[in-house]
């Protein structure tokens, strides 16, 4: 459902909410912490930076810091700056024109659950998020293989 990149993306911001930082983290830290290709999630913060969630500063104590609190951005947001609006938008079987007129098989099922989906990514923020990874010790990184 989501696409890579937003995956990266929410497990990035999620470990910087849960650091709680006061200024720039860098992103190499977040990378190495977090196994995850150093290139690429420079890209994946790009776009979080484009759509003014993120700032970002070069150098040596540079890196990347939330424009605002993280209880003030939702799930949502991040899955909208990388993936855009098609996951709580767009047919699950990807056909066009898919709606109540010209439904697919699973249209109702699935105008159901995107509701869900929508109310959850809107409702709850990156702050939530941080408060329960420290409170149940949540992993973020894929376990050793």
């Amino acid at each position: 459902m989501l696409s890579s990149a937003c995956e990266y993306g929410l497990r990035a911001a999620l470990y910087l909410a849960s650091l709680r930082p006061d200024g720039y983290v860098p992103i190499r830290q977040i990378s190495d912490e977090l196994d995850i290709s150093f290139p690429f999630l420079t890209k994946v913060f790009q776009q979080l930076t484009q759509a003014d969630l993120m700032t970002s500063m070069r150098g040596p104590k540079g890196g990347v810091a939330f424009t605002r609190p993280a209880d003030q951005i939702t799930l949502k947001e991040i899955v909208l700056a990388i993936d855009g609006p098609e996951l709580f938008e767009d047919c699950v079987l990807g056909l066009p024109g898919c709606g109540d007129q010209k439904p697919c098989p699973i249209h109702d099922q699935w105008t159901t659950e995107r509701k869900r989906l929508d109310a959850m990514f809107s409702n709850v923020t990156l702050g939530d998020m941080a408060d329960d990874i420290e409170a149940f010790d949540v992993r973020l990184r894929a376990l050793p293989a």
